[in-house]
């Protein structure tokens, strides 16, 4: 009876000191693997998987019962307590579990943002190209740019260039038909006979024929907007820019004009800028104001009385700034006229009596701003006592009146020639 009692004790203490064994074998593979789990994520999760594993397939739990009944709840209890022990915390083997878990989710939330970092990178790499891009395409359209404003400067250098050379040998033909070549020597080189062989006064005047060019197509553009507006009923504020614009493009004329009479007073006077209908109705360079006057009233019904008065006012003092203007041509013109016959016929050189004459014709170039000015008052006048409608309806009747002239000279200039008779 003692025999199996010693051996059972034997087995106990074997027992047990295996499971002491197992229990620092196990606490030191926990403290290894723990370590290793806060390093490699991998790792972690094997080391933790095993730990559970191992102290839920423990063959001691299974070897006690089967041998020791009496001992089955103490050994089981202890045994799955010690293998949940670690430092004498019950919740090791839990907690490596949770920092674990913790662990993965804090490198997945920075692999996450290391992505979308990444992906930015990208974009912002993705995006320098196109910029680039379009910095070059914006440098490229601005060279494009200054190219074509540098070819239209050494276009209109060419037209410059080519008009004066035409008015020079038409100025040039013009002298020799007027003949002025004596001996071989232009006399009136000098003082400027010809009023146009002046080389600088011939640019002036073809500088302002091109000017003049573009401010009939203006005109014609204005023309057709006001047309427009009036259609389209726009607001008073809208048709008053319109109208100040048109008003403003016949002062543009009138500036043009003083400017080339200094060079040439009777290129203006003769209104050879003009079509040949212009210059039939032309008076001192440009249309009589009380003569306008007569063809916009009829266009501008109904005025009111207050209107219909000063417009007749307005027209009665044109009149009579006109008299005034062209009973000062007549008297200038009997002064030209007798000096220049002055003088016996029969002497050979009539210098000073050309040269006397053309200090009076220099009166010439007041004559034309005077009358500039009257048709510039006339125009301010009208817009004063119009309504901005009747104003545009005004400026529209005036431009197409003037676009009918020139029509009218294209169409008697292409007219065909008449049969001869048999």
């Amino acid at each position: 009876m003692l025999q199996p009692n010693l051996k059972e004790e034997e087995g106990i203490e074997a027992i047990e000191t295996w499971n002491v064994g197992e229990q620092q074998e196990l606490e030191g593979d926990e403290e290894s693997k723990l370590s290793i789990a806060l390093d490699i994520n991998s790792t972690c999760a094997k080391v933790a998987f095993f730990i559970i594993s191992k102290s839920m397939n423990s063959p001691t739990p299974q070897f006690v019962p089967s041998r020791l009944g009496i001992y089955e709840p103490i050994h089981q209890i202890g045994i799955w307590g010690e293998n949940f022990k670690s430092n004498g915390n019950p919740n090791t083997s839990t907690s490596v579990i949770v920092e674990v878990d913790n662990k993965l989710e804090n490198e997945s939330e920075t692999t996450s943002h290391e992505m979308l970092t990444a992906s930015k990178n990208y974009e912002q790499e993705a995006s320098k190209p196109i910029d680039k891009i379009q910095r070059r395409l914006a440098q490229n359209r601005e060279a494009a740019r200054k190219s074509r404003l540098r070819k239209k400067a050494y276009v209109q250098q060419l037209e410059n260039s080519r008009l004066k050379l035409i008015q020079l040998e038409q100025e040039l033909q013009r002298a020799r038909q007027q003949g002025l070549y004596m001996g071989g020597v232009l006399e009136g080189s000098h003082i400027g006979f010809s009023g146009t062989v002046n080389s600088e006064d011939s640019v002036g005047i073809a500088a302002f024929e091109m000017e003049y060019g573009r401010w009939v197509d203006v005109q014609h553009r204005q023309i057709c907007e006001l047309r427009t507006a009036l259609n389209a009923h726009i607001s008073d504020i809208e048709l008053r820019i319109l109208v100040e614009s048109g008003i403003g493009h016949y002062f543009e004329l009138f500036r043009m004009k003083s400017t080339v009479a200094k060079a040439d007073v009777f290129y203006v006077i003769s209104g050879v800028w003009k079509t040949s209908a212009e210059r039939f109705f032309s008076w001192i360079g440009g249309f009589r104001p009380s003569e306008l006057l007569k063809v916009l009233v009829p266009q501008l019904d109904p005025l009111t009385e207050q209107q219909i008065l000063e417009v007749c006012n307005l027209k009665q003092s044109c009149q009579q700034a006109e008299d005034a203007l062209s009973q000062g041509m007549e008297k200038l013109q009997e002064t030209v006229s007798s000096t220049v016959a002055g003088g016996p016929v029969d002497e050979v050189s009539y210098i000073p009596q050309v040269a006397t004459a053309m200090e009076k014709l220099e009166a010439l170039v007041s004559f034309v701003n005077q009358a500039d000015h009257l048709r510039q008052e006339t125009l301010q006048q009208m817009s004063r006592i119009l309504t901005t409608c009747q104003a545009a309806r005004g400026l529209l009747a005036l431009g197409e009146y003037f676009h009918r002239l020139r029509a009218l000279s294209t169409l008697w200039a292409t007219r065909p020639p008449e049969p001869s008779l048999p």
